[in-house]
């Protein structure tokens, strides 16, 4: 059975959206780490906002440059979480239609390597609720943003996890990886 990993950069107050404060922070470590999890997965799974981001921002990058991560990206295969996307012009793409927790549980059922999902939004919250999500991995910031955290979406989500690895950049990112916590 094919993993599901979330990815999720966040800064100390809890903040995920809009990550442009990591750029200074994504160096030599980060890009290792990051290759780890593309070269793991062949799959990559996005809600419609995450979609929208990334189809504008990769497309653009530069495939031939192996440090972009480009060429991953705009060719793995997609799977976008929508209600309302009915046509994605970003190659390789394709929209769960129905359940998610269904769809999401038939494609962890297929053979091949992990799926990889970045951001903690509804989705996550939805999966997380159904014991779909293998492991979470927060790339903590040392950086404080001053607005609310983790969004209302999971406000209802209750989970807990146990840490299975962490990993310290020079320049004060901490990669925090979890795994839900099985409970007798």
């Amino acid at each position: 059975m094919r993993k599901l990993i979330n990815s999720t950069y966040v800064t100390l107050d809890g903040v995920i959206e809009n990550p442009i404060w990591t750029s200074p922070y994504f160096a030599a470590e980060a890009a290792e780490v990051a290759g780890e999890i593309t070269t793991d997965a062949d799959a990559l799974l996005m809600g419609r906002a995450t979609y929208d981001g990334f189809s504008q921002a990769w497309p653009a990058m530069d495939e031939n440059d192996p440090t972009t991560g480009a060429a991953f990206f705009n060719n793995v295969k997609k799977y976008v979480a929508s209600t309302t996307l009915t046509n994605p012009s970003w190659k390789n793409t394709e929209v769960l239609t129905g359940d998610l927790v269904e769809a999401v549980a038939k494609l962890k059922a297929q053979d091949g390597k992990d799926i990889v999902q970045y951001g903690y939004g509804a989705v996550t919250a939805q999966l997380v609720r159904a014991g779909l999500v293998d492991e979470v991995k927060f790339w903590i910031h040392p950086v404080i943003e001053g607005t609310p955290g983790f969004t209302s979406a999971l406000s209802d989500v209750k989970a807990t996890f146990e840490l299975i690895g962490t990993r310290v950049f020079t320049n004060g990112v901490i990669v925090a990886t979890y795994r839900p916590k099985v409970t007798a």
